[in-house]
């Protein structure tokens, strides 16, 4: 699978996808728009290792409902990142058996290093 999940608005995702150059075979998902479905998350659970990883602690709702102030369960990082769209650290991009979670420095350059290497 070649995959990206990401947010067309945001401009970080819109970065970094520019900045992986990215071959054309790849799927782009709008989260906002094409909600993440059980079977995708389930999926990327399964290469991620756990929900928590695809769990964004930076999302503004995470702070507004409290969440910081209680211990999260997998099954609750599941329901909440289904439940809302900010909840996913994006971008997640797939590139057959890997996944390359969230925008830091070292994840985006993993990630770039992979794909070119694996083409």
């Amino acid at each position: 699978m070649k995959k990206v999940y990401h947010l067309k608005t945001c401009n970080t995702c819109d970065r970094i996808i520019k900045t992986l150059d990215l071959p054309n075979d790849f799927i782009f998902q709008d989260i906002k728009s094409d909600e993440i479905s059980v079977k995708q998350i389930e999926q990327l659970k399964e290469l991620a290792g756990n929900y928590e990883a695809l769990f964004s602690k930076r999302a503004k709702l995470y702070k507004e409902m409290g969440l910081k102030d209680q211990t999260l369960s997998e099954a609750d990082f599941k329901h909440y990142i289904l439940d809302h769209y900010t909840f996913l650290k994006r971008p997640v991009i797939v590139f057959n058996d890997q996944v390359f979670i969230g925008n830091s420095a070292k994840t985006v350059e993993a990630a770039k290093a992979y794909i070119h290497a694996n083409e």
